[in-house]
């Protein structure tokens, strides 16, 4: 099994920055070979992709909506997956979510943290 947990949520005024941490272990944990990735889901609203990165780290995927503004990284020596977020939007108000693919994301995930709150007030 996998666990992941996720931190550093909080409420933020619009314009500003937040750095989510995801922390990942278990026996099944393969840091090299499992890509990572971020969700959100807003109330009454779907869960929905915010970015991925691959196993290695090499390559990363953004949803169009925080292109350019946040940026997905990995620590592969501390098992630890990153979303730096910049220039907050009310819109960006959800619970993150950190999850890991053994194949690819977003398409197939198969570990999910149990999320943090993001709050972006106007």
């Amino acid at each position: 099994q996998v666990q992941l947990v996720e931190s550093g949520g909080g409420l933020v005024q619009a314009g500003g920055s937040l750095r989510l941490s995801c922390a990942a272990s278990g026996r099944t944990f393969n840091r090299y070979s499992m890509a990572m990735g971020w969700f959100r889901q807003a109330p009454v609203k779907e869960r929905e992709f915010v970015a991925a990165i691959t196993g290695s780290g090499g390559s990363a995927y953004y949803a169009d909506s925080v292109k350019g503004r946040f940026t997905i990284s990995r620590d592969n020596a501390k098992n630890t997956l990153y979303l730096q977020m910049n220039s907050l939007k009310p819109e960006d108000t959800a619970v993150y979510y950190c999850a890991a693919s053994l194949s690819r994301l977003p398409q197939s995930v198969d570990y999910w943290g149990r999320g943090t709150q993001v709050t972006v007030s106007s």
